[in-house]
C-alpha cells in the first residue's frame, strides 16, 4: 500500500485478483474498470493490471488491480506480485466445482505470501449459469465464514454484484487504514503532551500532592 496525496488521488491500493485459471478473472478487472465484458476473452499470461479511481468515505482512492494467471506454470511468477497487496479479489467459477475445492489452496499461497492484514473478498462468479451451478451459494457462505472472508456471487456477464464487491473490499482497506493513522496520531500526541512521564514520575508527583495536604 501507497498513502500518496497529490492532485489525482489521496490513496493507491493495490489488489490482487486471484483463483483458477477460466474463472473469468479478466473479465471482472474489465467490467470493474472499463465496464466491458468480452465472450472471447483468452487466458491472461503472466499478470496484468488495471486502474480506476474512485470515492470513498469521501477520500479519492485509486485501485490498482492485478491479474494474475491462474495456471500453474504462471505462478512462480505471479507469487512476487502478492507483494504490497493490501486487498485480494479470489474468485471461483459456480459452474466448476474444483475451482471451488481450489479455494483454500489460493488462500494458503496468499496468506504465505502477502501481508497478514490483507483484506480478502470471496466471488463466486458466472452466478447468470444458475442452471449450469457446481457450488451452491450457502456453500460459497460457509466457506467464507470459516475463513473469515466477505463473499458475493457475481455475474461479470450480467455486471451483477462487481461494482458492490470491489466498493466492499475498498472499503475495508480504507476503515483499516484510516484507524492505523488515527492510533499513529494519537501514539504521537500522547507522547508530546507535558506531564507524561513514566510511572515512577506520577507516583512520585502523586506522593508530593500528599504531603503537602498533610502539611496545611
Amino acid at each position: 500500500m501507497a498513502n500518496r496525496v497529490d492532485h489525482e488521488y489521496d490513496y493507491l491500493f493495490k489488489i490482487v485478483l486471484i483463483g483458477d485459471s477460466g474463472v473469468g478473472k479478466s473479465n471482472i478487472l474489465s467490467r470493474f474498470t472499463r465496464n466491458e465484458f468480452c465472450l472471447e476473452s483468452k487466458s491472461t499470461i503472466g499478470v496484468e493490471f488495471a486502474t480506476r479511481t474512485l470515492q470513498v468515505e469521501g477520500k479519492t482512492v485509486k485501485a490498482q488491480i492485478w491479474d494474475t494467471a491462474g495456471q500453474e506454470r504462471y505462478r512462480a511468477i505471479t507469487s512476487a506480485y502478492y507483494r504490497g497487496a493490501v486487498g485480494a479479489f479470489l474468485v471461483y467459477d459456480i459452474t466448476k466445482r474444483q475451482t471451488f475445492d481450489n479455494v483454500l489452496r489460493w488462500l494458503r499461497e496468499l496468506r504465505d505470501h502477502a501481508d497478514s492484514n490483507i483484506v480478502i473478498m470471496m466471488a463466486g462468479n458466472k452466478s447468470d449459469l444458475k442452471h449450469l451451478r457446481a457450488v451452491s451459494e450457502e456453500d460459497g457462505h460457509t466457506l467464507a465464514e470459516k475463513e473469515a472472508l466477505s463473499f458475493l456471487e457475481t455475474s461479470a456477464l450480467e455486471a451483477t454484484n462487481v461494482e458492490k464487491a470491489f466498493q466492499t473490499i475498498l472499503a475495508e482497506i480504507y476503515n483499516i487504514i484510516s484507524k492505523k493513522a488515527l492510533a499513529a496520531q494519537e501514539a504521537a500526541a500522547s507522547n508530546t503532551l507535558p506531564g507524561q512521564g513514566t510511572s515512577i514520575n506520577i507516583a512520585d508527583s502523586g506522593n508530593t500532592n500528599k504531603r503537602s495536604c498533610c502539611s496545611t
